[in-house]
């Protein structure tokens, strides 16, 4: 067997290195600040610079002078000028009155109309044309003489107009001529007729406003 050690272990003791603590370098004072003036202080320092150094002063440049407006004329001098130019005017004459005014003789126009007269404008101007600006006795003429349906419907109100002026203004209708005459459009007859292969056709009929006028001849 092996010998025991004896008396007690000895105990070991672990030996750390002292480590060495390097010097803090020294801290540079702080450099103090200038103390700033007082607000006083710093005004009456301006005021003694301004005092000894004065700013040099710009020149200004010349203002260009104003034009001259006008002189108006007082109230009175215009006053004056009004009066002398209504002087100059000639008085406006005084109006006529209603009993001093000489009465013109009217023109005396006699009408006659005929409507829904059974042909067409254009076929009834074709006739008026011819009596245009004529005496009643040479329009009866040309009327009687037109181989035209549309000129007995023209000589039928050619007699109309003549018995107006006869009864409504006493006039003879052998002093009278025609003034104007005048054909309008008026509505159309629609109709219709059969046609081949079971068609129908549409006729229109048409129909015409006729109108003359006479006055006295001059």
């Amino acid at each position: 067997m092996a010998d025991e050690p004896k008396g007690t272990e000895e105990e070991k003791v672990e030996v750390t290195p002292e480590v060495e603590e390097k010097p803090k370098p020294a801290r540079k004072p702080r450099a103090k600040k200038a103390e700033e003036p007082k607000a006083e202080e710093a005004v009456e320092a301006e005021s003694t610079e301004a005092e000894e150094a004065p700013a040099e002063e710009k020149p200004k440049p010349a203002r260009k002078p104003r034009a001259k407006k006008p002189a108006e004329p007082k109230a009175e001098e215009a006053a004056e000028e009004k009066p002398a130019a209504e002087e100059k005017k000639p008085a406006a004459k005084p109006a006529p009155s209603r009993r001093t005014r000489k009465e013109t003789p009217e023109r005396v126009v006699v009408r006659a109309h005929a409507k829904y007269v059974r042909t067409s404008a254009r076929k009834a101007r074709l006739v008026c044309d011819h009596i245009r600006g004529k005496d009643v006795a040479d329009a009866r003429a040309i009327l009687t003489h037109t181989n035209r349906a549309a000129a007995e419907a023209w000589s039928k109100l050619l007699e109309s107009a003549v018995a107006n002026a006869a009864e409504n203004h006493s006039l003879d209708g052998d002093d009278l001529r025609i003034v104007f005459v005048a054909a309008d459009e008026g509505p159309t007859l629609k109709r219709f007729r059969p046609r081949a292969m079971g068609r129908a056709t549409k006729i229109r009929k048409r129909t015409s406003h006729l109108s003359i006028g006479l006055e006295p001849k001059e």
